[in-house]
């Protein structure tokens, strides 16, 4: 959230809003602003967390390095503690931790939640994170109730303070159809946790980058960088 000159905040980013002037968009963006961007859960959106079983969650390093992840669960595994504050379980995985590695090194949270099979529509939720071991979380919110479903237990808690919540209009998302499936929670088989789908084991790691257009002497380029933009919108972003 920016301020403006006259000490009010204007919701989104400086870059947000100085691309809107360049792109003319700022009256619609001030219209969504205002009818649909709010800074807390409304009732609709609670009600609209309790039936999701998944959602993405978008995260980047002290650097701006980004990941986007997915976790998973039954109907109600993200608990709503109150209308500023949500949480999800983080159950056992491949031991990288690389969303709650960015976590640690940087809070900035973006999730986002999608009805794919009712209603079409999704909801976006940005804050600030933090982790708690599960017996931590149980202690702080005694009056949590969680019911993660059959051969799954929370080894910690991502605890996110709500500071941005707005809807994904459903223009863009597809239909989709549920279909029962047998999960394999919990479990360390390489066959059912997806094994070597992408045929990466036995690649080399690392190649030599020095033909890749993107490549510079002294390495990737650091964020931020407004290079990927027009000229115009660049020029006006790098003058801030």
């Amino acid at each position: 959230m920016e301020s403006s000159g006259d000490g009010a905040s204007r919701p989104g980013s400086a870059g947000e809003h100085t691309l809107q002037q360049v792109y003319g968009t700022a009256d619609r963006a001030d219209r969504f602003y205002e009818d649909q961007l709010r800074d807390r859960l409304l009732p609709r959106m609670v009600e609209f967390i309790g039936r999701m079983e998944m959602v993405f969650v978008s995260t980047a390093d002290a650097h701006g390095e980004c990941d986007a992840s997915l976790r998973a669960g039954p109907p109600g595994f993200i608990l709503v503690l109150d209308e500023y504050t949500l949480a999800y379980p983080e159950y056992r995985g491949n031991g990288v931790l690389a969303s709650l590695g960015n976590i640690s090194e940087n809070a900035h949270v973006g999730m986002l939640m999608v009805d794919f099979v009712e209603d079409m529509i999704g909801l976006h939720v940005n804050g600030t994170a933090r982790i708690l071991d599960d017996d931590e979380f149980h202690r702080e919110f005694a009056r949590a109730r969680v019911d993660h479903g059959p051969g799954r237990k929370a080894e910690r808690w991502v605890v996110v303070g709500v500071e941005e919540a707005y809807i994904h209009c459903r223009k863009h998302i597809p239909r989709m159809e549920r279909v029962s499936q047998r999960r394999a929670w919990g479990t360390d088989d390489p066959a059912r946790k997806g094994g070597d789908y992408f045929r990466v084991k036995g690649s080399a790691q690392r190649v030599p980058r020095e033909a890749h257009p993107a490549a510079t002497a002294a390495g990737r380029r650091r964020f931020p960088s407004t290079t990927h933009l027009t000229g115009g919108a660049s020029r006006t972003l790098r003058r801030r």
